[in-house]
């Protein structure tokens, strides 16, 4: 038995849904498509490979949390390395390491590994800068500050009897000196105590 009920979608999304059942052929019945969207999404079982179904391990990164399954990404000379959060470590190359020593292992020179690592937790579609992750946790964690209370809008009776308000003058202003000084023209203008060829860098 089916409950029929009217919820509301925006047009874009109903448009790209029409448009993935069009690409895949079959069946058009947008009903049974967002049916089976939303079995999926409420299946508590539907896990990224890899990943800890209770939420119980993974590596604490400071103020950032990297469930098991959790996969980095370093950038390095035109290669791309990898590491993943295996139980409570990360593991790369069979050895566990800390976010700055992966970031580390491949550069020459010093790296600060939340501007280095790009994350994919599992779940997550894509690959994010760790200092981007840490950015929106910080976000999340702001309480927002309530709005005031609204003002009730005045009677239009009174609104009329209220002077309407008269905007000042504006202030009269000296006119600019447009002429130019002596010397404007000449191939050399010194504002400064030093040219730029002087000083050595």
């Amino acid at each position: 038995m089916n409950t029929t009920m009217t919820v509301q979608l925006p047009t874009d999304t109903l448009l790209q849904l029409i448009e993935k059942l069009r690409r895949r052929g079959g069946s058009q019945d947008i009903s049974e498509a967002m049916t089976q969207a939303l079995k999926c999404w409420l299946d508590p079982t539907r896990l990224a490979p890899g990943a800890d179904p209770e939420g119980l391990h993974g590596y604490q990164w400071k103020t950032l949390f990297l469930p098991e399954g959790t996969i980095l990404k370093s950038w390095s000379y035109g290669e791309n390395n990898y590491a993943r959060v295996e139980g409570d470590q990360i593991i790369h190359n069979g050895r566990a390491v800390s976010p700055n020593q992966f970031a580390q292992s491949f550069a020459r020179s010093t790296r600060n590994a939340w501007q280095d690592l790009f994350i994919r937790r599992p779940g997550d579609k894509t690959f994010k800068l760790a200092c981007r992750l840490r950015d929106e946790l910080i976000a999340a964690s702001k309480t927002p500050v309530p709005a005031p209370a609204a003002i009730p809008p005045l009677p239009a009776a009174s609104a009329q009897a209220l002077p309407t308000p008269q905007t000042p003058p504006p202030a009269s202003a000296p006119p600019r000196n447009t002429d130019r000084a002596p010397g404007w023209e000449l191939p050399e203008r010194r504002k400064f105590r030093y040219r730029l060829e002087d000083v050595a860098f």
